[in-house]
């Protein structure tokens, strides 16, 4: 009887993510089965090997090297995703329990937004590093439009922009989204649009915009690392000892507004993040000038008070 192998069925299945387009998920289930190579110290695993006490063995494995729950979760759910698409087509061994007692769920994170001191020194501190002072003036602009994530940053085009208003979808959910562009928000888009190239599509340089496929997303996560790496630079320039990454703005934008007494409802849209919660039923009614002046004071209660820092 054939025995049928995992890694072949693995890789065959992140052939299938690179095909659909889905190469952020496909790096991770790469991830997970480069990992479980590692453990299993072979190249060849037939699912018959692969049972409960391995599993168990595979997390303690994870464990000892330091790895979060988090990504040990990630890892066995693709292990099993995989796992489960063989056993319906009758190459894996049918296996009620063969994941009990593995971890699979989500623990919460270490909270990642600043505090509001911190955020004011990372916006106005004086700086000379013309370098710093884009990362210091992308940082700002991500802030203004809402706690931007990233991703979304980047892939931001000139033709987003219409009527002073800055219309485009999520790129993780494709959640349209509507920002009005302040007057400070138009000073600093100037300032950081000096570096993109005439003929890209985008507004700002982190992208070229002559890549597709896998290597646009590898050069958008080279991106991502240069841009978190200049935050590094940033914080440290301007005293500030927190952890910092892309993510930390859009977390410290929703805890600022928290702090200010906004709603969860009106943070929720602010964020573009999507729910089947009932309170979500009433995100729909807010309007955009509502938006626009809730982010404007946001944003405003850091940047000028600067003088009664200290």
């Amino acid at each position: 009887m054939k025995q049928y192998d995992f890694v072949e069925g693995m890789r065959m299945y992140i052939a299938r993510l690179r095909e659909q387009g889905r190469y952020s998920s496909a790096k991770s289930y790469q991830d997970a089965l480069n990992s479980f190579l590692r453990f299993c110290g072979r190249e060849v695993i037939p699912y018959i090997y692969i049972d409960r006490e391995i599993l168990l063995r595979y997390q303690d494995y994870l464990q000892g090297r330091g790895c979060s729950w988090n990504t040990i979760s990630t890892y066995m759910r693709r292990i099993r995703r995989v796992y489960g698409l063989a056993m319906e087509k009758g190459e894996a061994p049918f296996s009620r329990y063969l994941f009990k007692g593995i971890f699979m769920g989500v623990k919460s994170k270490q909270k990642k937004a600043l505090p509001m001191e911190s955020l004011r020194l990372l916006m106005t501190d004086p700086l000379d590093d013309p370098e710093l002072l884009k990362t210091r003036q992308a940082l700002c602009l991500m802030f203004l439009f809402c706690g931007m994530a990233f991703v979304d940053f980047a892939h931001l085009k000139k033709s987003d922009i219409r009527g002073g208003v800055l219309r485009y979808n999520r790129q993780k959910t494709g959640t349209p989204m509507l920002v009005e562009i302040q007057p400070v928000a138009k000073e600093l888009l100037a300032a950081l649009m000096a570096g993109t190239l005439q003929d890209s599509p985008y507004l700002f340089a982190f992208l070229s915009g002559t890549k597709t496929g896998e290597e646009a997303f590898r050069e958008y996560t080279s991106a991502l690392a240069d841009f978190n790496r200049s935050l590094k630079e940033l914080a440290k320039a301007c005293g500030v000892t927190e952890m910092i990454t892309s993510y930390s703005i859009r977390h410290s934008f929703a805890t600022a507004l928290k702090e200010q007494g906004v709603s969860i409802e009106m943070i929720s849209e602010l964020l573009g993040h999507q729910s089947i919660k009932t309170t979500q039923i009433y995100l729909k009614s807010f309007s955009l000038d509502k938006m626009s002046a809730v982010n404007k004071a946001c944003f405003e209660n850091i940047y000028n008070n600067v003088s009664k820092v200290g």
